[in-house]
């Protein structure tokens, strides 16, 4: 099995104590199902590896991977930090009575009434993208007599060697100030200068879905450089150094991510020995776990609803989710691991390709699966879907979004409910 939470139980998959056929038969389908184990187990690894190993430090989860009430009440009980990136992610967090002065709130393209929201609530960190944005903002907290605590983002120029779509560090990314020194001086001059921000320090992200650390190495030894350029140049002491996040999951039997401590230790190396040859205090490092934290907990249940046999080509099992659920295979050429949860025992002999349903020729969620042979009304369990997969759905075609459970060791509570019919069509007006 892929991860520790699934197992055959008498040929029924069960995920998380759960057996995967009685809630599709209950719940209905498409289905996320997250398990609240696997989260808590990567929490205490991030305690162990990380939090409880090095004074100083602090972790924000990074919701964009996958955010509902359940999970940002969890992070903010587990004492983390939080990484939001819209407003509502931010009116969310605030919700729940998420402690703001942990918040993060990033964005290349926040809107000024998002940076007005972030400064009323008291956010600790606004991770500042560029020139507008720094203005704007300190217009902002100055007529409300304010001053707020942000960060700047950087590109440092490295490539990360992942997908195209999400490598974020490389000097021409949409993210962060380039660090050409007339273009990242006029930053640093201007935030210095003004009444309405504080510059705490600086933050960087190299790319996802990374499984070695060389990136992340390079990266710190460029910003250590600037932390030290601007102690020199402008008497500034930064307070935090925030690396990011990208650590790499399992989304096939072929992946073999290393565990967070083969990052974070030399990431911590490289951030002691660094500062300490510079003649610098060392910072707060944060780290950003997201998809790390969540992905492999998540699991999305498919009804199997036609088989389209094309002989000397290929075989098409038809399911009753697709791109509006998962875009990542048609976005990112994303792969998965799936077995039919009610023949999770049988051989599997067949290669089928597995075809989503909506109106688009990209919708194919799988290629190139071996499955046992299949039926209709065959229960598709697909794995690692629990992050960019609920927070990145659609009402394409208008389809309705699907519901979510949260399962922990054979219990399954409602997190998400589903969409109706009624609900695509609440928002318009008709004549």
């Amino acid at each position: 099995m892929l991860n520790d939470f699934l197992e055959d139980r008498g040929g029924l998959l069960h995920f998380d104590g759960c057996d995967l056929v009685a809630l599709a038969r209950e719940h209905g389908t498409p289905l996320y199902l997250m398990s609240e184990s696997s989260i808590r187990a990567r929490l205490s690894e991030l305690r162990l590896s990380f939090l409880d190993r090095h004074e100083n430090v602090s972790a924000a989860y990074a919701s964009k991977a996958f955010q509902t009430l359940d999970i940002l009440g969890l992070v903010r009980d587990e004492g983390l930090c939080l990484d939001v990136v819209s407003g509502g992610e931010l009116f969310a967090a605030a919700k729940v009575g998420f402690p703001m002065e942990r918040v993060f709130f990033h964005g290349n393209a926040k809107t000024g009434a998002e940076l007005a929201m972030a400064v009323d609530l008291g956010v600790g960190r606004i991770v500042v993208d560029n020139s507008s944005e720094l203005q704007a903002l300190d217009s902002i907290a100055r007529a409300r007599g304010r001053v707020q605590p942000i960060l700047f983002r950087v590109t440092p120029g490295v490539d990360s060697h992942t997908h195209q779509k999400i490598s974020t560090g490389t000097i021409d990314s949409k993210f962060g100030i380039p660090l050409d020194r007339s273009v990242r001086d006029g930053y640093i001059k201007a935030a210095l200068g003004m009444g309405g921000v504080s510059l705490k320090g600086f933050h960087f992200h190299i790319g996802s879905q990374l499984f070695d650390r060389g990136s992340h190495l390079l990266a710190i030894g460029i910003a250590l450089d600037l932390l030290a350029e601007c102690r020199r140049d402008y008497g500034f002491i930064a307070e935090d150094l925030n690396i990011g996040g990208g650590f790499g999951v399992r989304y096939i039997e072929s992946d073999h991510p290393p565990p967070l401590a083969y990052f974070t230790d030399a990431m911590m190396e490289a951030i002691d020995s660094g500062c300490s040859e510079r003649g610098l205090s060392r910072p707060r490092v944060i780290i950003e776990p997201g998809r790390w934290m969540v992905a492999e907990a998540g699991v999305t249940l498919y009804t199997v609803t036609s088989i389209k046999d094309i002989p000397g080509q290929k075989k098409w099992i038809g399911v009753d989710g697709g791109m509006t659920d998962n875009i990542r295979p048609s976005m990112y050429e994303a792969r998965y691991e799936a077995l039919l949860a009610n023949k999770a025992g049988t051989p599997r002999s067949q290669t089928v390709d597995i075809a989503g349903r909506c109106c688009e020729s990209g919708d194919v969620l799988i290629r190139g699966i071996i499955l046992p042979p299949v039926e209709e009304g065959d229960i598709l369990a697909v794995f690692t879907t629990g992050a960019y997969h609920h927070t990145m759905a659609s009402n394409y075609n208008r389809v309705p979004r699907a519901a979510l459970l949260s399962l922990r060791e054979g219990t399954a509570r409602l997190s998400v409910r589903r969409e109706t019919y009624e609900d695509l069509i609440a928002r318009e007006a008709f004549p």
